[in-house]
């Protein structure tokens, strides 16, 4: 007995096709915004300034001992010179030109100023879009109170400029940089930044 055609075509249309995507359980959508703050959070700090920091620290500090005043300078000076670098990177960006190249600036007032191209790759109304905005500073400032944490935790820094501190400055020290690192993350999370400073990977805007 032959089949009908016509008819296997008509139960074939009938079947439902699921051309939309399902719907986001509540759980994963919390579990997407956890990771999307973390990856704010990852590029806070800049970890080319604080490998920069650990690494000298002991040296400058000659492990904590500090045994002239030329140390402290030096210890000074070196937690100056990190926290300025991670105030300024994170007013860094990154994008990608014309050819595909990714290019790197510093956000100005005016725009983003580019420093490896020599025509800036992008046209003024470009440039604009990567001005800098109050966000920054704040994530900048965020970026220094977060090294001043991690330097609060090295010891080669705590013993240099006091040798030998009180039970209640050492209470101090030890629950003083966990207080930093808890605030920042949460203002980081409300306040997230969408600049991809220098050493960071790019993401579609």
């Amino acid at each position: 007995m032959a089949i009908d055609e016509s008819e296997t075509n008509n139960d074939d249309t009938l079947l439902p096709k699921s051309s939309t995507k399902p719907a986001k359980t509540p759980t994963q959508h919390a579990v997407r915004k956890t990771f999307k703050a973390s990856a704010h959070l990852a590029n806070l700090l800049p970890t080319g300034s604080v490998l920069t920091f650990q690494v000298l620290s002991p040296v400058i500090t000659r492990q904590g001992k500090c045994i002239s005043l030329t140390n402290q300078i030096f210890t000074a000076a070196l937690l100056g010179i990190c926290a300025a670098s991670c105030f300024l990177l994170c007013l860094s960006d990154s994008f990608r030109d014309r050819g595909g190249k990714v290019r790197h600036g510093f956000a100005t007032l005016r725009g983003i100023w580019v420093i490896d191209s020599p025509d800036g790759g992008l046209s003024p109304e470009e440039a604009y879009k990567y001005r800098l905005r109050f966000v920054d500073l704040f994530h900048a400032l965020l970026a220094i109170m977060v090294f001043a944490g991690v330097a609060l935790f090295d010891q080669n820094v705590v013993k240099c400029f006091c040798p030998e501190p009180s039970d209640e400055t050492r209470k101090m020290l030890s629950k003083l940089p966990i207080g930093i690192a808890v605030v920042c993350s949460l203002l980081v999370v409300v306040f997230p930044s969408k600049r991809h400073g220098i050493g960071f990977p790019l993401s579609r805007r």
